[in-house]
């Protein structure tokens, strides 16, 4: 086959007469590279539709009737490289012929892809996700941007899926079995340096010289650095035993009958070499499992609280925060990680030392970078005398829940602060209304209400008063999405949403206990249930001062606390926080007897209060469909994700 010269490509497209692909892009180089980019039409990011995948198969014909000295791949998307596969054809799989043609689509284009004769190589910019990156695996080279977009990882499980296009094949014999498990057991991502460090990526680079090292590497002819000889050893004649440990490790998160997920990746890998084909059974068995289909589902309720804010230019550089307790030192702690520039005051010094403490302690944990780490604590500020206040775009209040405090604080605040500042607070259980009676501009407080711990809990509730400024709601939301946080909007009610589930929630729980069962046997029924957590370990996580000043939230009017809290509380056993509450605590665990035998229909009784809570707040209009409420419960308590939700649960108890 003749090919064509270098001048007769140079800066074309190849073959323009031929292509009518909406999706990709291919053009030579001078140098003979053809340049392969995907600019999926339409969005705004690049995913993996049966259309982008079928033009992949098109552009791979193109290149065997002309073969290039390489192939590089690359996204016209700022928004990063390959978000994954198109999550909206999973919603389409309804019979196993789908489930395996969708399987089999990926895992044999990808293999073609791996076998052409010239070099291939995938720039991976962003997030490099799912099929993203199953797509840059089956490329020889994969050269990574080093910037803190950039992101890579095999997330499937996290969708009760598994990386069936040759994730489960590839990225083991790159990383070796331990790390490549690890990735795809949990769902998480790494950036660039660690892909490097760890064999994933070939190298990482910055962006100014990315294309032409893209270049260098694709022509270099060098061979892939191979894994370590035990590693390689451990994705062969060792599999059973990494398999092993593998299945012991997800056993002790996840229950099989509940997220058959991750079992099914280490089976697939340890018995039939990461082919998902070769299983077909099994694939069926997720693909149109209840599980998969609610994490879909999950996935959506995720990406409509994305959504929210959106309505909204407003961007915070500045935020003030009063209060350096534990709920507001870690809120000030996180916006300041998420690079706004925060005030933090308290009462003196001496109070704020702790959060700052705190902070230092745990980024030292999450940021590796010994600059970025000095970068984010010069960006939190000790301010006891409130100096920040009037330059804040976004003023949170985060003192102790009493009302003639707040209601102090606030209207000092209001004096001080920009017009055109979003001034919110932290409450978790008084009114806005009632916040903001002492305010001249009563419709300008928002309520922005943060879970504990901050840095590991998703949701934050975006509160709003019957006159609250739908201007001010927004730009409230957009803060929230701003810190990488999900904004979830409610009425002002007591308890709002989320606490106002989990109250009747830990009250019936609380209520087995007075009746004799033990807390272990308690909280085991809810785990066994698929909660993250028990009840009674979460009263000790909230705290026993807490559950009984909530009170009348959590008993009712003029209804008594349990006996079991009040005994504990007048003993002064609060909890997690000083060492013994229901459990007794030891370097912040909780030291748990053996659990007895569940009575039949226990999880039953416990759940039943939450369920029916939650119907209520939807029918009351404090949150606006049963959707966001599903939503708003998943990612504020940890209920069960494999459920899709309460409501839907409920919903599938009658189906």
């Amino acid at each position: 086959m003749k090919r064509m010269t270098e001048n007769e490509y140079q800066g074309k497209v190849m073959n323009p007469d031929t292509q009518v692909w909406r999706h990709w892009r291919l053009e030579l180089d001078a140098q003979g590279l053809a340049w392969a980019t995907l600019d999926k039409a339409g969005e705004s990011t690049n995913s993996l539709s049966s259309a982008v995948m079928a033009e992949l198969s098109q552009l791979l014909d193109e290149l065997d009737r002309q073969p290039p000295k390489a192939l590089i791949f690359r996204s016209g998307k700022a928004a990063g490289f390959i978000a994954g596969a198109d999550i909206q054809e999973f919603t389409q799989l309804d019979t196993p012929a789908k489930g395996i043609e969708l399987v089999a689509r990926g895992w044999q284009l990808f293999n073609r892809l791996a076998a052409v004769h010239y070099p291939t190589l995938a720039l991976v910019r962003g997030h490099c996700l799912g099929g993203g990156l199953e797509l840059a695996l089956a490329c020889r080279y994969l050269l990574a941007v080093d910037e803190p977009s950039t992101r890579m990882g095999l997330p499937e499980v996290m969708l009760g899926i598994v990386p069936g296009w040759g994730g489960m094949l590839r990225l083991p014999e790159r990383t070796g079995p331990q790390a490549a498990l690890d990735m795809m057991l949990t769902g998480k991502t790494i950036d660039a340096k660690k892909a490097k460090r760890l064999g994933l990526a070939d190298d990482c680079v910055p962006p100014r010289v990315m294309d032409a090292a893209a270049a260098m590497l694709v022509l270099s002819g060098q061979a892939r650095r191979r894994p370590p000889f035990l590693q390689r050893l451990l994705n062969g004649p060792l599999k059973s035993i990494v398999a092993s440990g593998a299945r012991k490790q997800v056993a002790r998160r996840a229950r099989r009958e509940h997220y058959p997920a991750p079992y099914a990746i280490i089976d697939i890998w340890a018995h039939h070499q990461g082919d998902a084909l070769a299983a077909p059974q099994l694939i069926d068995s997720i693909v149109r499992s209840p599980t998969a289909r609610n994490l879909v589902r999950v996935f959506f309720l995720q990406e409509r609280l994305k959504s929210f804010g959106k309505a909204s230019g407003f961007t915070a550089r500045r935020v003030h925060v009063v209060g350096a307790g534990v709920m507001g030192g870690d809120i000030a702690a996180w916006c300041a990680l998420r690079g706004l520039t925060v005030t933090l005051q308290d009462q003196g010094i001496e109070r704020i030392a702790p959060a700052l403490q705190r902070a230092y302690t745990a980024w030292g944990q999450r940021v590796r970078d010994a600059r970025e780490l000095r970068a984010a604590m010069d960006r939190l500020i000790p301010d006891p005398e409130g100096h920040g206040v009037a330059q804040a775009d976004v003023v949170i209040e985060a003192i102790f829940e009493n009302l003639e405090a707040k209601h102090a604080l606030l209207a000092g605040l209001e004096t001080r602060m920009r017009p055109d500042a979003v001034l919110a607070s932290n409450t978790s259980s008084l009114r806005i209304e009632d916040l903001a009676s002492v305010l001249a501009r009563p419709e300008r407080l928002v309520g922005i209400h943060f879970f504990n711990p901050v840095a590991k809990m998703p949701l934050v509730e975006v509160v709003a008063a019957a006159g609250t400024e739908v201007d001010t709601v927004q730009r409230a939301t957009a803060f929230v999405r701003q810190i990488d946080r999900l904004p979830l909007p409610v009425r002002s009610a007591p308890g709002f949403l989320v606490n106002a589930v989990i109250g009747p929630y830990m009250l019936e729980a609380m209520r087995a206990v007075d009746e004799g069962i033990t807390p272990a046997t308690v909280d085991e029924a809810m785990l066994a249930f698929g909660m993250p957590m028990g009840p009674i370990e979460l009263v000790d996580m909230v705290g026993l001062d807490v559950a009984m000043a909530a009170g009348s939230s959590l008993a009712g009017s003029g209804v008594a606390p349990p006996r079991c809290l009040l005994e504990r509380f007048n003993a002064g056993h609060l909890g997690r926080k000083s060492g013994r509450g229901f459990y007794d605590y030891d370097g912040g665990k909780a030291a748990k007897p053996p659990a007895a035998a569940v009575p039949a229909g226990l999880a039953q009784r416990l759940v039943r209060p939450l369920l029916e809570r939650t119907q209520e707040l939807v029918d009351e209009g404090v949150v606006a469909d049963a959707d966001l409420a599903d939503a708003g419960v998943i990612f504020g308590t940890g209920f069960a994700p494999f459920t899709g939700g309460p409501l839907n649960y409920l919903r599938s108890q009658y189906a």
